[in-house]
C-alpha cells in the first residue's frame, strides 16, 4: 500500500469511522467475563469505498446494513467495513502516522499487543519527526 493510500484510509478512519478499545462483559456459559473489545469500522452509503479499502488492507468483513423503512422512507441502506483484533492491529500500525482524531485509540492498540516496546505505555513519539522520516522515505 502506498502512502497515499495509507493517509486517504486513516483520513476516513477519522471522519467517518470508530475505533472501539475497551473491555467489556462478555457471556460465556453460565458466567460472565471481562474480555478486550477491540475494533475498527467505517459505516457509509458508499458501497465501493468500503469495498476498495477492504481490496488495498485485504483484512476485515462488510455487510449490508438494511434502513428500517418505518423511519424514513428517502434514506439509503448503509455498508459497514469492520476490522478486529489482530487485524485492527495491523491496520492501526499502517494507519498510525497520517491519523489526527482517532490518534489515541490507534495507539492504545498498538500498545495492547506490543506492551514492552514503550516503558509506562505513555505513547511519547515524535510524531512530527516520525512523519517527516515516513514521507522522506518516498521522495
Amino acid at each position: 500500500m502506498n502512502v497515499t493510500d495509507a493517509a486517504y484510509i486513516a483520513g476516513l478512519f477519522d471522519g467517518e469511522g470508530s475505533i472501539d478499545y475497551a473491555k467489556r462483559y462478555k457471556k460465556i456459559g453460565d458466567r460472565r467475563s471481562l474480555t478486550w473489545n477491540i475494533l475498527m469500522r467505517i459505516q457509509m452509503t458508499d458501497e465501493s469505498v468500503l469495498r476498495w479499502i477492504h481490496e488495498t488492507l485485504k483484512v476485515g468483513t462488510i455487510r449490508k446494513k438494511n434502513r428500517s423503512p418505518s423511519i424514513k422512507p428517502h434514506w439509503k441502506d448503509s455498508w459497514i467495513y469492520s476490522i478486529r483484533y489482530r487485524q485492527a492491529y495491523h491496520v492501526c500500525k499502517l494507519l498510525w502516522p497520517y491519523a489526527q482524531v482517532k490518534l489515541h485509540k490507534i495507539e492504545q492498540i498498538i500498545d495492547h499487543y506490543e506492551p514492552n516496546i514503550q516503558d509506562l505505555g505513555d505513547n511519547v513519539v515524535d510524531l512530527a519527526l516520525e512523519r517527516e522520516r515516513r514521507y522522506d522515505t518516498i521522495r
